[in-house]
């Protein structure tokens, strides 16, 4: 009875990922082919760091697509980030399916719960999103990993002020377990 159960969750996690693979396909026709103009230095596009220390790697990161800011429009930086996000979890979805299917049970069920942490997390990801519209900014991705939410937001003309950054760190820490420490908001401008 646990394998069919099993069995089932995986179908529908595999299920959501296909169809969210389909749709972001169909979304990418009629878009432009953003593969091509996406350059690895200029990933954040116009950025500035708004609340929380960032890494090394975060720094460098800023810094170098502060540099290029010109390169990359607000949209085309959201259009990229989503892509990005997508390919880099459909290779992870795609590496636990290979661990499911040939590996050990044990290996199979800690796969299992990595896919469903990656769900877990995308569904979040995506209900941040849409609250952060909700509230009157233009675009929003967030993005979870190594116990830190990312959050870049389009910012209005006059930037992020406290109040912005009181209100989008409130929706983060009311929909997931992340302390204020582990958030990190980028203006996106």
């Amino acid at each position: 009875m646990k394998v069919w159960k099993r069995n089932l969750v995986i179908a529908a996690v595999l299920l959501l990922v296909c169809a969210g693979v389909y749709l972001n396909w169909l979304r990418g026709e009629s878009a432009v082919d953003l593969t091509d103009t996406l350059d690895a230095d200029v990933v954040m596009g116009e950025s500035t760091m708004v609340m929380g220390d960032a890494g090394e790697a975060e720094t460098a990161m800023l810094n170098a697509s502060m540099e290029d800011s010109e390169a990359v429009s607000a949209e085309e930086y959201f259009a990229q980030m989503r892509l990005s996000r997508q390919e880099a979890r459909d290779s992870a979805v795609n590496l636990l399916q290979e661990t499911m299917s040939y590996g050990e049970s044990g290996e199979s069920t800690e796969a299992s719960c990595q896919l469903t942490s990656i769900v877990s997390d995308s569904l979040a990801e995506a209900q941040i999103e849409s609250l952060v519209i909700a509230k009157g900014y233009s675009d929003c991705v967030a993005y979870m990993s190594d116990g830190v939410i990312s959050v870049a937001v389009a910012a209005p003309e006059e930037g992020l002020e406290q109040t912005d950054v009181a209100l989008i760190s409130d929706i983060i820490t009311s929909q997931t377990s992340y302390s204020l420490a582990d958030v990190r908001i980028i203006e996106v401008k």
